[in-house]
């Protein structure tokens, strides 16, 4: 029989607040952390706003080896990770071969991996980098380094390893965790994602495809999910990070709970690269297949996260599959995007995306749309636009759609309030 698994700690570093609190506020708030690109040159990029973090590596506690060594990536997930675990009062609570670490990115180490190529090829004018690379240079060539580092950190020995799947790595790595709880493995992950991905090299990929904003008058409004004049979503950055642990642990603990993973499904539309199709029926599958797991019915439903990047093709794409997977449900449920505010961080954003569930079924409020102010008449469903909503939330599905066809959904519930 399958184990149950449950959110004891949440972690966050995201754009507006580093932490969890900040986090919340900054949603519930209905506030945008997008603005102009400043951590590279926004200059010669069609592109030229982002959702950044102001993070302060001293000030979030984290040693001197692990402020100059570590990628902004990894000293996010650190950063995340600790709050979490503190959140949950977890370590020393369990054996560490029976608990594990999974991470989500989609990049990796991207940032600090371009700079010190750069540094080290003259700017990209020799073919041969000099010999003098740091010894760290390897940690930032494999995305495996942020599982470890975190492992380290908190002494766990049990299963650890990193997801990629896109866009989906944040719902997928938690995901992922759920499975290794609910089949035995392990009792306790620290899980999650994180990724730091606004460097040259990115802007200039998503710039190639047309995939983000073209607001660059105007940043603090640039990422307009649902909205008919929405131009493609705002590159961001960050990191949620969560204890997992299984009932056993919970009760033997005494532990607090955000909330019980009762779903969890992914599917990959074999189509195409960054192309979706128009029905969203992956998208939809991967929505009925979850629902089935939590045994609940759509009706049950009082939030949906959505995915909602503020691109023409993903909003119709999600919209459609939310019609198919929910039938007259999807005319009922609020549905939302924090893309509008924290902007899309890639792999990271399923966590963060997650990390809002969980707060909102704590605090029985539902983040709005930000910049939701001209709704396009395709898109016919409630989007919570620009204010936030109070009411009971007891049930909520988050779902993720990336590049390379991936699509995942999750659902959380509250024990306390469904019992």
């Amino acid at each position: 029989m399958s184990r149950r698994a449950f959110i004891t700690g949440v972690g966050v570093v995201a754009p507006g607040g580093v932490g969890r609190d900040p986090f919340w506020e900054l949603l519930t708030q209905g506030r945008t952390a997008t603005r102009r690109l400043s951590l590279c040159d926004p200059e010669p990029f069609r592109s030229r706003v982002a959702a950044e973090v102001d993070f302060d590596a001293e000030a979030a506690g984290l040693t001197d080896r692990q402020a100059t060594e570590l990628d902004r990536a990894a000293q996010f997930a650190l950063f995340a990770a600790r709050e979490a675990v503190q959140d949950a009062a977890w370590q020393g609570t369990c054996p560490p071969q029976r608990a594990g670490v999974i991470v989500g990115s989609a990049v990796g180490a991207t940032t600090k991996l371009e700079e010190v190529y750069r540094q080290l090829s003259g700017d990209g004018a020799l073919w041969d980098v000099s010999p003098d690379s740091p010894a760290e240079l390897y940690s930032y060539f494999v995305p495996s380094s942020f599982a470890s580092e975190i492992a380290r950190s908190f002494g766990i020995t049990g299963q650890s390893g990193v997801v990629s799947t896109g866009c989906t790595s944040g719902i997928d790595s938690v995901g992922n965790a759920w499975e290794l709880i609910r089949s035995g493995v392990l009792d306790t992950v620290v899980c999650g994602a994180t990724d730091a991905p606004i460097s040259p090299i990115t802007v200039a990929c998503f710039d190639t495809i047309k995939a983000t904003s073209t607001y660059n008058e105007t940043p603090e409004s640039a990422s307009r999910p649902f909205d008919a004049t929405r131009s493609g979503f705002v590159l961001g950055e960050g990191s949620a990070m969560f204890v997992l642990e299984s009932e056993e642990s919970v009760e033997r603990r005494g532990a607090r709970v955000y909330g019980e993973i009762t779903g969890y499904a992914s599917r990959c539309n074999a189509y195409h690269m960054t192309g979706l199709k128009a029905d969203g029926r992956e998208l939809a599958e991967a929505v009925v297949a979850t629902l089935r797991q939590a045994r609940l019915a759509p009706e049950e439903l009082d939030y949906v996260n959505a995915h909602g990047s503020g691109t023409k093709q993903n909003d119709r794409h999600e919209t459609a599959a939310l019609k198919a997977a929910l039938g007259t449900a999807a005319r009922e449920v609020p549905i939302s995007s924090i893309k509008s505010m924290v902007g899309h961080s890639l792999g990271a954003i399923g966590s963060l995306e997650i990390a809002a569930c969980a707060l909102a079924l704590r605090n029985d409020v539902i983040p709005p749309t930000a910049n939701l102010t001209q709704p396009d008449p395709e898109l016919d469903l409630d989007y919570v636009p620009v204010h936030a909503r109070k009411q009971p939330t007891n049930s909520v599905l988050t779902t993720g759609s990336g590049f390379g066809g991936f699509q995942s959904a999750m659902v959380l519930t509250d024990p306390e309030k469904s019992s």
